[in-house]
């Protein structure tokens, strides 16, 4: 077949020449590779081209004769090989971050109104998916770093004093535009700010990240939107509160009985414990004054939408904003894996005693942030996902218009309203 664009198996489109004439921009300049790949500025090897000596410290020896008589012939510094690998790693991280915040900067964007349509919640499913893929690479990544050994990593560690990750102005800027607050940071990590000494530009980003809404406050304002709370109609908050009474009261006289007296005061300490919990929820003024303490995040209207919203996350108009409540509780999820795994790295590699390059605590500090930093999306969302229960009860969805959408603002929701009364529903 002459027509055939296959000869002897081979495709006859590779017969042509190379494309390398074509006028444009060549890969290498679309990219800047030559910027990129020409960032790696490695210490270790600038001061073994300068000849420079090793302290009588790095030497190993102990004090005494021994160490006075080698003194004369100190090794020169040499080249380390794993200060290639950590600064890779880490323009890597800042690269990713660089996107991160620009898919998160769009988000916010589409949120920042009470118009969203299908179309953008779409969008905002599909950027918020990425940046969920995004952090999993990069709690994948530590474990390159950890190919690293302890002592590889000693031998050009004192040449990144006082350089420290805690300077990363991205990821102080990542946090801000989460939602992380300023009082709710460890106290060591409330002046962050000092370490951008007299850079303007830092300053001025950092706080324009502290003044603009952020995607906790975007995410409550969208949840206190969500249709079906009014406690006319179909009134769901008293309906699932009625419920979870009754819930209790079945686990309670089930507790009773128990066959032994240990299982009856383990089982009725778990019915009260949880009663707690709900009373809690229901209560608006105890709801607050958590917040107020930092135990919670979300206001209690914003509360009540997320739990309607995972309740009847099998129903057409809330399957997409049940997408995007787990979306952001897996952001929070895997922030918290990374810096669990870089806590567990750190320890590994400089131990639990050693001070960061940039001054803190090292180890302990890191520590204590996973102790103290509970991520700002999970902390408004993590008491709704506790009462998901099956038996909980068994509603009807609310009865929502059909044009109208859980993300949409109230002036469409009243359009929609008004729209089925003139057609006589």
């Amino acid at each position: 077949m002459s027509g055939c664009v296959f000869k002897n198996g081979e495709s006859a489109s590779q017969d042509g020449e190379a494309l390398s004439d074509l006028e444009g921009m060549l890969y290498g300049e679309y990219l800047q590779l030559e910027k990129i790949l020409g960032a790696q500025r490695m210490l270790s090897e600038e001061a073994a081209v300068s000849g420079e000596e090793v302290e009588d410290d790095d030497c190993g020896y102990e004090d005494g004769e021994e160490a006075g008589a080698q003194h004369k012939i100190r090794p020169k510094r040499r080249p380390v090989h794993d200060e290639h690998l950590f600064i890779i790693t880490h323009q890597a991280y800042e690269l990713w971050f660089k996107q991160i915040i620009y898919e998160l900067d769009s988000v916010r964007a589409l949120m920042n109104s009470e118009d969203m349509d299908e179309s953008q919640t779409l969008e905002i499913l599909k950027r918020l998916q990425r940046i969920v893929l995004i952090l999993k690479l990069l709690v994948d990544q530590v474990m390159i770093l950890e190919t690293m050994t302890p002592l590889d990593f000693m031998d050009f560690r004192n040449y990144l004093s006082p350089a420290s990750g805690f300077q990363s102005l991205q990821f102080r800027l990542l946090e801000n535009k989460l939602g992380v607050r300023q009082e709710h940071r460890v106290k060591y990590n409330q002046n962050y700010r000092r370490v951008f000494g007299n850079d303007e530009a830092a300053i001025a980003a950092i706080e324009k990240s502290e003044s603009e809404p952020s995607l906790v406050e975007l995410v409550q304002r969208w949840l206190e939107r969500t249709p079906g709370l009014q406690t006319e109609g179909f009134d769901f908050w008293g309906k699932y509160r009625r419920a979870v009474g009754a819930l209790l009261r079945q686990h309670q006289m089930k507790a009773k009985k128990a066959p032994t007296e240990a299982a009856r005061t383990h089982q009725l300490a778990d019915v009260e414990r949880r009663r707690a919990v709900f009373d809690s929820v229901f209560d608006e003024v105890a709801h607050e004054a958590l917040v107020a303490r930092g135990e919670r995040r979300f206001s209690h209207r914003a509360l009540q939408g997320a739990i309607m919203i995972t309740f009847y996350r099998d129903e057409p108009r809330f399957s997409q904003p049940h997408q995007m409540l787990t979306l952001l509780m897996d952001i929070d999820s895997l922030i918290t894996k990374w810096r669990y795994n870089h806590v567990i790295m750190v320890q590994r590699m400089i131990g639990s005693q050693h001070l960061g390059t940039g001054g803190s605590s090292g180890y302990q500090y890191l520590r204590s942030t996973l102790r103290s930093h509970i991520p700002p999306l999970s902390k408004g969302m993590k008491s709704t996902l506790s009462m998901r229960d099956e038996e909980l009860f068994d509603q009807q969805p609310p009865l929502i218009n059909s044009t109208s959408c859980p993300i949409k603002g109230n002036n469409q929701l009243n359009d929609s309203k008004e729209e089925g009364n003139e057609s006589g529903e």
